[in-house]
């Protein structure tokens, strides 16, 4: 039987080819024959991952291929904090998280107010008085804010491939604004708005550039940056299938993959043991593939010059693209159900300190280089590969790449259980607190002794010198660093990151603790982000086009240099990106443009 969103979708094809024909690009004059950008984040995909794939007798022979014509960056930085919602708009805007106003997909605002209905990991609904001075409220853009079952029904379920939306397989139809924090006026604060300021996306589509970009959460349709409205104007197809729906879910014709884009070896999944036991996608090294090659051929769609279904003729975007989830959940899944069958392996992650990678892992690597190598031969094929310009990089690293050095250090020895009486009700209920390979901290200051001085204080105490100094012949003592700090920023050291004192949203306290450590005591991970560490931020950067000659840079350089360096690519003014204003961010260095 044919759903009811395939039929709506069937009978609106004629009318969308007509409304999305293909507009001038009024303001892009385009540089070296750049007519296109595909934007690709391998999330946690590190340098070290790539320089393994690629060396020797290569198992990435496509991300080799772009090698040869690429630019190739060896000491890239992504954002600090290194969470996916930082780490994915410091790409677009050009700027780090003190200037966009995003920390992480779970925070805190001190400026706005709890949404209207309670979300879908917990965050209570709560009063907001027009005009009248914020509550403040934990942020969350991620999964929390989907429809689901239902807009301001208060279920909290996490079933729908397409996020529950009323028509579409996800996206910002997805999004429910009695979920969404509200400002002072108590409004719902849309994700594209909850971004302070401008991106790519909407200096693109203001010069009639046609924009499109795929993610794994409704929410991440803040790639679009500000429009001031409730429309994401800025993104012309959005595609955000949730990644934490139940995967079981996959082949639902209504709520599920868009039939037109499930991958050939995904129906029915190829892990049915992980569907059965309600997981999502991250707890599976086999379906998270199926998951990920839905997003592939949607960019295969647009590269054919139609929306992300299929279903309508459009134009080839000028900037576009989509995330892989695959490596990060081989990076760091231990498998839950016994042992998968081979050649994949129930730990992910790697053998040794030289980024040798698990089966697992290595499966989800080859996997990605395949896709990848299906765009870039539909680009080929379609006459458009000297006209792109390809960027891969990552919103984020994975740590630890030692595999042996990673510690699971959650509740009581993390810094919000050792702080939790001076901590908000949102970070010690749910959604609970911002805490991952990294803490940030927002106190309750107004209540005694919950001052940041006093409370660093105990922080400290819980973390002295470790092993401290012993008297000859007498052993060493046992580790009392409890949390396992490595170092606490407040002040002026916060000062480093934050515009402490003046934004609402900066933390009070933030912990960054000793390589390996994470704040979970979960164990299904193996290693997490979020954090400052090496591991954390030393991603993959590799800008090619086949008129380029390959090269190395081995000076420093930020995934944020991305945003004005795609806008150079394309001839618009990369001084457009308000963040490349205030941050003084320049262009990726030695480009041939």
């Amino acid at each position: 039987m044919i759903g009811k969103r395939r039929i709506g979708a069937l009978a609106g094809a004629f009318l969308l080819a007509a409304s999305l024909a293909p507009r001038a690009y009024c303001g892009i004059t385009n540089k070296n024959g750049i007519r296109h950008v595909l934007l690709i984040s391998i999330d946690g995909f590190h340098v070290l991952d790539f320089l393994n794939c690629v060396a020797g007798s290569s198992y990435c022979p496509h991300l080799k291929e772009l090698e040869t014509t690429g630019v190739n960056y060896l000491d890239t930085s992504a954002s600090k904090p290194s969470d996916s919602f930082p780490g994915l708009m410091s790409i677009v805007t050009g700027g780090s998280p003190r200037t966009m106003g995003v920390n992480y997909d779970v925070a805190y605002d001190r400026a706005l107010n709890p949404p209207m209905d309670t979300n879908n990991n917990g965050l209570l609904g709560g009063a907001c008085v027009p005009g009248g001075v914020p509550f403040g409220t934990t942020t969350e853009y991620e999964e929390a804010i989907n429809i689901n079952l239902g807009v301001g029904t208060g279920k909290q379920d996490q079933n729908f491939l397409n996020g529950g939306a009323p028509s579409g397989d996800g996206g910002v139809n997805s999004i429910d604004p009695t979920r969404l924090e509200r400002d002072g006026n108590c409004n719902p604060v849309y994700p594209w708005n909850f971004v302070r300021v401008n991106t790519i996306y909407g200096v693109i589509h203001g010069a009639g550039g046609y924009t499109a970009w795929a993610d794994k959460h409704p929410s991440y349709s803040s790639i679009g940056g500000p429009t001031a409205t409730s429309k994401d104007t800025n993104v012309d197809d959005y595609f955000g299938p949730e990644i934490n729906s139940f995967s079981k879910n996959f082949l639902d014709p209504i709520t599920g993959a868009f039939h037109t884009l499930i991958p050939a070896g995904c129906d029915p999944l190829p892990d049915p043991t992980s569907a059965a036991a309600n997981d999502d996608y991250t707890l599976s090294f086999q379906n998270i593939q199926c998951y990920d090659g839905v997003k592939v051929n949607a960019v295969l769609n647009e590269i054919d010059g139609m929306n992300h279904d299929g279903t309508a003729k459009t134009t080839v975007p000028v900037i576009f693209g989509m995330n892989f989830q695959a490596v990060s959940i081989g990076q760091k899944l231990i498998y839950q159900h016994g042992t998968p069958p081979a050649p994949y392996s129930k730990f992910g992650g790697y053998l040794d300190s030289t980024g040798k990678v698990s089966p697992s892992l290595r499966q989800e690597i080859l996997f990605v280089d395949a896709s990848i190598g299906k765009m870039v031969s539909e680009l080929r094929n379609q006459g458009l590969l000297n006209s792109t310009l390809i960027v891969i990089t990552a919103k984020h690293g994975q740590s630890p790449i030692d595999t042996s050095r990673y510690r699971a250090n959650g509740s009581p020895n993390d810094p919000a259980s050792i702080l939790s009486s001076c901590l908000t009700f949102a970070e010690n209920n749910d959604p609970g607190p911002t805490e991952d390979d990294v803490a940030l901290l927002w106190l309750t200051t107004a209540v005694p002794g919950c001052d940041v001085a006093t409370q660093v204080a105990a922080l400290e105490a819980a973390s002295p010198v470790n092993p401290p100094p012993q008297p000859p012949g007498f052993l060493p003592q046992t580790d009392t660093n409890i949390a396992g700090i490595g170092e606490i920023f407040s002040g002026l050291s916060l000062g480093l990151y934050y515009n402490v004192g003046q934004d609402s949203r900066a933390p009070d306290i933030l912990v960054t603790p000793n390589i390996g450590v994470t704040y979970s005591n979960s164990g299904k991970k193996g290693a997490e982000h979020g954090g400052f560490a090496k591991d954390d931020v030393n991603v993959i950067m590799l800008v090619s086009n086949p008129k380029f000659a390959a090269a190395t840079v081995t000076t420093a350089v930020e995934t944020k240099q991305v945003g004005p360096t795609i806008l150079e690519a394309l001839g618009l003014n990369p001084g457009s990106l308000q963040a490349v204003q205030m941050e003084g961010t320049q262009e990726l260095p030695g480009l041939p443009f």
